[in-house]
């Protein structure tokens, strides 16, 4: 939106993950002040519409080892993705798995979405996470919810209540088109941003 360019390379469309064909993003954001204070909700990631059918290609790297994420050791035996990434906050990320898993069989049966990929971010600084204010329909509204086109970015989904380097951050993503020999290739990120502080220095 300011113009800052990053690299050489083009953006897609949408300058988001949404611009890797097939990939669709939903959010669910809860904000209140009243009974506590609520900064936090949920993102989907689906790879693919029909991702309980259609599996595509999966990797794992953890860049430091904190972040907790469900599903880890099936990608890496399988080399393979069955279900959506769903992002939200630590204290509920065992409501959202189990909730990524009602939603599998109650809209498609059988063991659809076995081993859910949930990953999590701590946003205890803005949120009340022991309130634990999300539920199921939460997390079926983000699913429910997932489209291409423009992703909403910053105070929104799981990213309602991070922060990084003591600034407000959350939701973000891009996109880039790479040519490689005589095609292009788009790659598209999505992150849920909560790290790092800032040193401050006595002059």
């Amino acid at each position: 939106d300011l113009g800052i360019q990053i690299g050489t390379l083009e953006t897609g469309p949408y300058n988001a993950i949404t611009d890797v064909p097939g990939v669709l993003v939903g959010m669910r954001t809860l904000i209140s002040d009243h009974p506590a204070i609520i900064r936090t909700g949920v993102t989907a990631i689906l790879p693919r519409a029909n991702i309980h059918e259609d599996n595509v290609f999966a990797g794992f790297h953890s860049f430091n080892g904190i972040g907790d994420m469900t599903g880890q050791y099936l990608i890496e035996e399988t080399g393979r993705l069955s279900s959506p990434i769903v992002l939200t906050c630590t204290h509920q990320l065992g409501l959202v798995y189990q909730s990524v898993l009602n939603y599998g069989v109650s809209r498609y049966g059988g063991f659809t979405f076995t081993l859910p990929v949930v990953g999590e971010t701590h946003d205890g600084w803005l949120n009340d996470a022991g309130s634990f204010p999300l539920n199921e329909e939460h997390v079926f509204e983000a699913l429910e919810s997932a489209s291409s086109g423009r992703v909403e970015e910053g105070c929104c989904g799981g990213g309602t209540g991070n922060v990084s380097y003591e600034f407000k951050a959350g939701t973000g993503t891009a996109s880039r088109i790479a040519p490689i020999l005589n095609s292009s290739y788009t790659v598209g990120a999505l992150v849920q941003a909560n790290h790092g502080k800032r040193n401050h220095l006595l002059i």
